[in-house]
């Protein structure tokens, strides 16, 4: 009986030396006391023990309360059988406050509504019994950051300051994707048709709008060496965190359609586009399809891909091309005419753009060009695509 006695009373000496210390401690610091006992998150999958330990860590980071530790909340809860679980309301959270013997209580929720997420928090005056702060917003459904919001969320009701990057991302469609709102294994699928015009200058050019009969193509807009392109662009991103993607592309492009011509074409790009402005560059290999021929140029600037220097009795003068050439002073070059035979040339392609955001549609607007020995080839290209979400990474 004594012993039980001794045990009643050592109890309750260290829970007053418990209460008196928690007082003493508001009083040395001058903050008020602060506690968390639930938070609801069934309408959301989270770790409930996980959540409120994160928020006791985020109250300590703030620093504007004394927060109570949880064992402690965990050891009055089993001394006094008080039911933690499922406290939200504004009677239940005054009652467990008084018991508890803090100035505040927290609580809050996180719910999926249609294509948002919602968090909420309500700071009660546990004296009053009212609840003196509150604060809810909506953010994009997105896996694997729901504690960011919850951060987010706190921050804005503790007057706080929050990344406005880190909040659009998480809050605007118009956002581009990136590591944040879009964490998955296949993210932004940017395939998507593209079209626009390619222009030609130097030697490519004279050839498209000369005649047929002298190895053109009689092609052009006038004064204007230009055809028409239609393709489609598969992307890849491979590396998509902070404020850039790293992307593998590969395009190929059918030109000259709209002077009935085909000459089809594959470009293989490797670029970067940044997450917040949408400006990107890539560049990389082309391979196309085209005519060639050999041949010299005569005095009058002309493209002679036969023997022309006749001898009297109307025989070639010269036993080969390269004699005829040597003999006048020209060399023998390699060159695009519709006379000659189809081969694969390559080339190297450059290009910038910039990606608009219309809600989940991408409009990628871009400029290329691709220099080569026979001038120098640009133009602009403009297409769409949008989101194609799969699975979730891992990492």
């Amino acid at each position: 009986m004594k012993k039980i006695i001794f045990n009643s009373l050592l109890l309750f000496a260290f829970l007053l030396l418990n209460n008196n210390n928690l007082k003493a401690q508001t009083a040395e610091t001058g903050k008020p006391s602060i506690a968390v006992v639930d938070f609801d998150s069934r309408a959301h999958q989270m770790n409930q023990q996980q959540v409120i330990q994160y928020l006791i860590n985020e109250l300590i980071r703030i620093g504007q309360y004394e927060v109570m530790d949880k064992y402690d909340i965990e050891y009055l809860a089993k001394r006094d059988t008080l039911k933690l679980n499922g406290c939200f309301s504004k009677i239940c959270l005054q009652d467990i406050g008084k018991r508890l013997k803090v100035d505040k209580m927290i609580t809050g929720s996180i719910s999926e509504l249609g294509n948002n997420i919602a968090v909420t928090f309500r700071l009660l005056d546990v004296n009053k019994g009212v609840f003196e702060k509150m604060k809810t917003r909506e953010f994009l459904l997105i896996q694997g950051n729901d504690f960011q919001m919850i951060r987010i969320v706190l921050n804005e009701l503790f007057d706080q300051p929050n990344d406005k990057e880190i909040v659009d991302k998480l809050t605007k469609v118009s956002e581009l994707d990136n590591s944040i709102n879009n964490p998955y294994e296949l993210r932004l699928q940017n395939d998507g048709p593209r079209m626009g015009g390619v222009f030609l200058t130097g030697v490519g050019a004279s050839v498209l709008k000369a005649p047929e009969d002298k190895g053109g193509y009689a092609g052009g807009y006038g004064s204007v060496a230009a055809m028409f392109q239609f393709g489609y662009q598969f992307e890849k991103q491979y590396l998509n965190e902070g404020d850039f993607q790293a992307l593998f592309e590969f395009v190929p492009m059918v030109t000259g359609l709209d002077q009935g011509r085909f000459i089809p074409s594959i470009n293989f790009l490797n670029g970067i586009r940044n997450n917040t402005t949408g400006w990107e560059f890539a560049f990389g290999p082309n391979f196309s399809v085209g005519s060639y021929r050999d041949g010299y140029l005569d005095k009058d600037n002309n493209f002679i891909v036969d023997n022309v220097l006749k001898n009297p009795n109307g025989s070639n003068k010269f036993g080969s091309l390269k004699e005829e050439a040597t003999s006048v002073g020209a060399d023998i070059i390699n060159r695009p005419d519709s006379r000659g035979d189809v081969t694969i040339t390559t080339g190297f392609l450059f290009a910038a753009g910039k990606t608009f955001r219309s809600g989940k549609l991408n409009l990628p607007i871009n400029i290329f060009c691709m220099p080569s020995t026979h001038g120098l080839r640009w133009g602009l290209s403009v297409g769409w695509n949008g989101k194609d979400r799969r699975t979730l990474r891992q990492d």
